[in-house]
């Protein structure tokens, strides 16, 4: 039982610092291909982190809207800038 509490500890630490690591390179990234991928991984990890504190209908929600739809709103958005910029 012990070594499932440590277990659970560590994947908890982890999940916290890789959002903290993805959340601060979507905020200082200078492309913005990268920094959208860095939201989508943001939205996914944060899922997981809602999932872990047993909010699994807003887990589903976040990986729906937060980075399934959001994601790609913003590719297409990036997409159509780079047409703008183009012509």
């Amino acid at each position: 039982m012990e070594t499932l509490a440590i277990v659970e500890f560590v994947f908890d630490m982890l999940l916290s610092s890789s959002l903290l690591f993805v959340a601060y390179k979507t905020l200082t990234c200078k492309d913005l291909f990268q920094a959208i991928v860095f939201f989508i991984v943001f939205g996914l990890l944060i899922s997981v982190a809602w999932g872990r504190l047993g909010a699994y209908d807003v887990a589903m929600a976040e990986v729906v809207i937060g980075a399934g739809l959001t994601g790609a709103l913003l590719l297409s958005a990036l997409v159509k800038l780079k047409k703008m910029n183009i012509d």
